[in-house]
């Protein structure tokens, strides 16, 4: 009796075996199935809505990620990928860096467009893949939202992860920025393995470094280089200007309310810079105000804590001086080691302070993923431009610019570079306040569009846009006077104020409002579209 019993027991376990083999293999099937009716679907729709002239930059993931979620892990199992994040230079650095391998000689997909949510992402990685799901080219440099690298990072696996900078920025989305450094931090939790590129200037980027495990790497702008930049930034004419604000104030008493509001011990010659700092005035670690051995521009620089010592890093990366800068570029010193004595000049195609910083950012990643230094400074010297962040487009007898700006530290920034210019120009605002824009647009009071509106070689200013009447209005209590400020109501006028222009003309939009001009002038000008240039 026990010898059958034994039998059965034995026959029934290899029974249950066999049917746990079949429903693993019955899984594994299925699981394979999704993934090529998920791959399918993507790009069928991406090359659907590209027939249809748009940029099928996120639909075709979401479509794909109905049928598997998970779907980004499997088409980058075979991928080596370096993810770039941060509130501004996020696209401009991977397009350095995109350019870098290729110049390398490697096979490189990219987010581009600026798709750099989830459903973005898994489009465009699916889209590179044979009709099984597997990668057919092994490198990708991902743009990727901060808010967003916590669904990404898991299912990507990057090699290295950048985080450019931390600035405000839609506050309706993000609240203060100390959730967005949260939300960075979470996700890079998730890849411990991963090197980190760090801002060494930037005292909210650099705390990262503090309670995550990552190897690290360093980047930023030495203390000569930021002096120059500092000085460089300012307009001849605007301490003529401020002082005669200054006597306006003391002749209708608004001196004695400012004192009455300041801080003791507050010197008024500073109350500009300190609030140019705002987003990190105090210390992370607790909460003593930061002193400054330099600046670059925001709270960027050579930060200091006098009570705790927390205080910027040596980076490995550090552009010693700026030799040069105009429209065309800019031209550096750098050093790529830490103590290292050796400079190295290098061009920068992209013009403006903050792309200095995007450069560097770049050569760091760059060395942390091994990719060869003359690819990367050729890369550097040959990207000018990429999807409306510094791109220019050649209509009529004059060029128009496009700066995209999302927040107080990047306009600004755009608008020192104006500022700097010794030619006249035209000035386009754009704003927008869709759902991608933040629908809180009170960031336009915090821009220094006085600095603008004194600007001697600025010959006019146009407005459009959903919010154009605000800008309007900010740009009269900036100094701007009503006959000098145009309100336009058509994206069309504005072609043919770009057109008809003798001058320059630099448009700076949100996101939003970019999307139209851009796929205006790039008809206009008879520009590959974005998705063309990639392929």
């Amino acid at each position: 009796m026990d010898k059958y019993s034994g039998e059965s027991s034995e026959k029934q376990n290899q029974k249950r075996k066999k049917r746990k083999r079949q429903r693993a293999i019955i899984q594994k099937l299925t699981e394979e199935l999704r993934t090529v009716c998920a791959v399918a679907i993507c790009k069928a729709s991406r090359a659907v809505l590209h027939r249809m002239g748009r940029g099928g930059t996120s639909f075709p993931g979401k479509a794909a990620m109905y049928l598997k979620k998970d779907l980004l892990a499997v088409v980058s199992q075979d991928v080596v990928s370096i993810v770039v994040t941060g509130t501004n230079g996020k696209t401009t650095t991977s397009a350095m860096l995109e350019s870098a391998l290729r110049h390398a000689g490697l096979e490189v997909t990219s987010n581009r467009s600026g798709a750099n949510l989830l459903s973005g992402v898994t489009a465009e990685l699916a889209a590179c893949t044979d009709w099984r799901g597997r990668a057919v080219k092994h490198y990708a440099v991902i743009e990727c939202d901060e808010g967003a690298l916590q669904q990404v990072v898991p299912l990507l696996r990057p090699a290295v992860i950048v985080v450019t900078n931390l600035f405000r920025d839609q506050l309706d989305r993000y609240g203060e920025v100390m959730h967005t450094l949260e939300a960075v931090r979470n996700g890079v939790r998730q890849m411990p393995q991963a090197v980190l590129c760090l801002n060494a200037d930037d005292s909210l980027t650099a705390s990262l470094a503090l309670d995550l495990p990552n190897p690290v790497f360093w980047f930023g702008i030495g203390a000569g280089a930021g002096e120059h930049s500092q000085k460089s930034a300012k307009n001849p004419g605007q301490d003529s200007i401020q002082d005669s604000i200054q006597d306006f104030k003391r002749e209708s008493g608004q001196d004695a309310i400012q004192d009455s509001v300041r801080k003791p011990g507050q010197n008024p010659a500073q109350e500009k810079q300190d609030f140019s700092i705002s987003d990190a005035r105090y210390c992370i670690c607790c909460g003593t105000e930061y002193e400054y051995s330099f600046r670059t521009y925001a709270h960027l620089g050579g930060f200091h804590c006098p009570s705790c010592g927390y205080a910027r890093q040596e980076p490995d990366v550090e552009v010693t001086s700026i030799d040069s800068m105009d429209y065309t570029g800019t031209q550096v010193r750098m050093r790529f080691e830490k103590r290292d004595a050796g400079q190295m000049s290098v061009r920068i195609a992209a013009p403006a302070l903050y792309n200095i910083y995007n450069a560097a950012a770049a050569v760091c990643a760059a060395q942390a993923a091994g990719i060869p230094r003359p690819a990367v400074l050729q890369a550097l010297g040959s990207t000018s431009g990429t999807f409306g962040r510094m791109e220019t487009f050649e209509t009529g007898s004059a060029a128009a610019q496009m700066i995209l700006v999302k927040n107080p530290a990047g306009c600004n920034q755009a608008l020192d570079y104006l500022c700097s210019l010794k030619e006249p120009y035209s000035l386009i605002l754009c704003l927008n306040d869709k759902d991608a824009d933040g629908h809180d647009i009170s960031w336009i009071w915090d821009v220094d569009y006085e600095k603008s509106c004194s600007h001697s070689f600025l010959y006019g200013i146009y407005v459009w846009g959903m919010r154009a009447e605000d800008l309007q209005l900010r740009l009269k209590y900036a100094g701007a006077s009503e006959s000098r400020v145009r309100l336009v109501r058509k994206k069309e006028t504005l072609l043919k104020v770009i057109r008809s222009s003798k001058v320059p003309v630099f448009i700076l939009p949100n996101y939003t409002a970019m999307l139209p001009l851009r796929e205006m002038l790039q008809k206009e000008t008879g520009k590959a579209e974005f998705w063309k240039e990639n392929e």
